[in-house]
């Protein structure tokens, strides 16, 4: 993360080298770009380490387009998530430089052009039904710069297929699992592992599943230590913090 007094100091002098003009300057230091219905943070990544992210569901897409723009004015990674393929198709329209990623509801600056950590986030999913979820996860760290090794349909009605995978499941730093139904995958993998494990329910399963309240309070409730739970379908959340833990790890 960016230290914001050295950059500070980095401005000033160059300002006072003439290296930089004072509306430059004014502009590097501006905390905020009003768009008079959104307030976009241009300083989060020097806070957070990454820059703010725009959850798509409930904005227009020229709100979303809005929103990119400034994002891209001021050098920033771009990523959206839920976003529709209809309003997706509007984006991508006006920044066809970006990436959109059906499956996952993504929009975001292009995977092949982020470099990858050296460490890797196994992301595992129990069944196909949960690709959605999961996909967001994996696109969440990768666009974060995080390498990510994905192990999927692994669910324990067929348990024989997450063995196949585990030791590079054991080898990655951080494990996102991705599952509905009980939620055993969860229990499972955080038996086998010796890295933290960030579990994430889904809204899969047939009536009493409850749309995730199942599988969530199952999660919560399982018996292997190491897990920590994210809200139901919230992939982005396991990614998020799976690239977290990875950028502490990879810190000078």
């Amino acid at each position: 993360m960016t230290d914001k007094t050295n950059d500070l100091d980095a401005i000033l002098q160059q300002v006072q080298s003439k290296q930089l003009s004072i509306n430059d300057a004014k502009s590097q230091l501006k905390q905020f770009d009003d768009l008079g219905f959104a307030k976009i943070d241009l300083h989060r990544s020097q806070r957070q380490g990454f820059p703010e992210i725009i959850y798509g569901d409930g904005k227009s897409a020229e709100q979303i387009d809005d929103i990119i723009h400034s994002l891209k004015s001021n050098d920033q990674t771009i990523l959206a998530t839920r976003v529709s393929e209809s309003k997706a198709q509007y984006v991508l329209a006006r920044h066809p430089e970006l990436s959109y990623h059906a499956q996952a509801n993504i929009i975001c600056t292009p995977i092949e052009t982020i470099t990858p950590s050296t460490h890797y986030a196994a992301i595992i999913c129990a069944g196909t039904s949960d690709l959605p979820v999961a996909e967001e996860a994996a696109l969440t760290a990768e666009v974060m710069g995080i390498a990510v090794k994905r192990f999927y349909d692994v669910g324990v009605s067929g348990i024989h297929r997450l063995f196949e995978s585990i030791e590079d499941i054991r080898n990655s730093s951080v494990s996102v699992v991705v599952a509905g139904m009980e939620g055993a995958l969860s229990s499972v993998v955080s038996g086998l592992v010796d890295h933290p494990v960030y579990a994430i329910p889904t809204s899969v399963g047939y009536g009493a599943n409850l749309s995730g309240v199942t599988t969530l309070l199952a999660m919560l409730n399982g018996c292997a230590p190491g897990t920590s739970v994210l809200n139901i379908d919230n992939g982005f959340g396991g990614g998020y913090n799976a690239a977290q833990l990875i950028k502490m790890l990879e810190k000078d």
